[in-house]
């Protein structure tokens, strides 16, 4: 399975991406490249969901540890969105941790503090 998988979802989720970066650049917080993507992907009639809980079920019991999965869109990719320096690899981590608890298998880290969208974009499939 890849991230075109499925009528190319993650290609169609990357191409709104790159549109709201070429629209704002880099250097804003987070939380507006979150709204400006929803915006695009509601604009595109692609189901997501925001800030999505994702508990950590421990000796068969859910814990609500406080994470939340920036976006889930129809319910087969992780997008996890970054306004930072560079990526690090706890950002990567992060990324596999949340495909392991939600059992997807594609996700998305986009970060939108580049100069070129394509180079804050990292792809994980399971």
């Amino acid at each position: 399975m890849s991230l075109s998988h499925e009528s190319g979802l993650g290609e169609r989720v990357i191409g709104l991406a790159i549109d709201v970066h070429r629209h704002l650049g880099p250097g804003l917080l987070e939380s507006a490249y979150e709204e400006c993507l929803c915006f695009e992907l509601a604009q595109a009639g692609m189901a997501h969901r925001r800030q999505v809980p994702l508990p950590i079920v421990y000796k068969d019991i859910h814990l609500d540890c406080g994470y939340r999965m920036d976006l889930v869109i129809k319910d087969e990719l992780i997008v996890e969105i970054k306004a930072v320096e560079r990526i690090l690899p706890v950002h990567e981590a992060q990324m596999l941790t949340y495909l392991r608890l939600s059992r997807l298998r594609a996700g998305l880290l986009m970060n939108f503090n580049n100069v070129v969208s394509k180079d804050g974009l990292r792809r994980f499939v399971l």
